[in-house]
């Protein structure tokens, strides 16, 4: 496995990957287009060979002195091994503000583990944030060398 930034170019990998991993909550088109191309977006890719099995977004609100991670995913044949964890210090590691935050489906235990052993606590639960009904539950990081 490899980390690489990301592209527009891996758009069609990147839209069949979405529906891979997050089914319904999987993003449009547009904004697939727009995490790919928009200034201050930090996008990882993580891929085996050509596939690309895990991707991460971190979207850098400057003026809050805050980034959020927008999404990171790894494609269920490759949970497990680490993949979230590598793509997670990669994107901090290339974070500046001394916050980060992200939100993550209560019910998502282990997303919410793997947050929780990264350093992230729960600050904060956004009612009703997904199109299910179900809640978000907001996490923050405070990083020491921002």
């Amino acid at each position: 496995m490899d980390i690489f930034p990301a592209s527009l170019r891996d758009l069609i990998k990147l839209r069949h990957f979405e529906r891979l991993c997050f089914l319904a909550d999987a993003w449009p088109l547009l904004d697939l287009i727009a995490v790919l191309t928009y200034p201050d977006v930090i996008r990882l890719k993580a891929v085996d060979g050509e596939e690309m099995i895990g991707f991460v977004a971190a979207d850098l609100h400057a003026s809050e002195r805050r980034t959020w991670i927008a999404t990171l995913g790894v494609a269920p044949e490759y949970r497990r091994q680490g993949i979230a964890t590598s793509l997670l210090h990669e994107c901090e590691s290339r974070i500046k503000t001394p916050c980060i935050r992200l939100s993550v489906r209560c019910s998502n235990i282990a997303a919410k583990e793997l947050y929780k052993k990264a350093g992230y606590f729960e600050v904060d639960t956004w009612r009703k944030y997904y199109n299910d009904g179900e809640d978000a539950a907001v996490m923050e990081k405070v990083l020491h060398n921002a």
